[in-house]
């Protein structure tokens, strides 16, 4: 039941990056840098790829499964609660070009993959020190939008423009990653006693 869990919901947010895509191209309006630019994306394509392995891969390979599946759960949720907080209600923010897509990219995926950690969490629970590991991944990813995003003339979430000064997006950043710290701090409160 897990497997095939997994199997559809990798289906349901690959098919949803795909339809974003497709609607794009339609529209004449897909620039191909900038889509696979969104963390959003770049989350759920990692997740969809981690969901695929953990139902096919054999029982010896569990413990990286485990591992990835932790940072996928990471991720997703900081896609929520940053779509949440500080987009949903971003009138001139458009971020998806079919609405269906948004909701199962900011919301569905996200929350059935925390549900996926919880109802199967890991053979062994995770130290601190490897699951804050995971954050090098949004930061670095921060830091190409900045370096970037000051070459193009292009920023993919309002609140990495610089426009009104580094201050801004430096207390944005900031709290978004004491934000995934404290995610990374209780997805090591899943498992046995066991570390990894």
């Amino acid at each position: 039941m897990t497997t095939l869990y997994r199997v559809l919901l990798a289906l349901l947010g690959f098919a949803a990056v795909v339809t974003e895509i497709a609607t794009l191209v339609e529209r004449g309006i897909f620039v191909p840098a900038n889509f696979f630019s969104y963390f959003t994306i770049e989350g759920n394509l990692f997740t969809v790829a981690v969901l695929l392995a953990a139902a096919v891969a054999p029982s010896r390979r569990r413990r990286l499964i485990d591992l990835l599946r932790g940072a996928a759960t990471l991720y997703m949720v900081v896609i929520f609660l940053v779509f949440s907080v500080l987009l949903a209600g971003l009138e001139d923010t458009t971020l998806t070009a079919v609405p269906r897509d948004n909701t199962v990219l900011h919301y569905v995926m996200p929350l059935a993959v925390l549900a996926d950690w919880l109802l199967d969490p890991p053979r062994h629970r995770i130290s601190f020190r490897t699951a804050a590991s995971w954050l090098a991944f949004p930061i670095a990813y921060v830091g190409y939008s900045l370096v970037r995003g000051g070459v193009v003339g292009w920023y993919p979430y309002p609140f990495l423009d610089p426009a009104d000064g580094y201050a801004e997006v430096a207390v944005v950043t900031v709290a978004i990653a004491v934000v995934g710290v404290v995610l990374a701090w209780a997805i090591t409160r899943r498992g046995p006693s066991r570390h990894i």
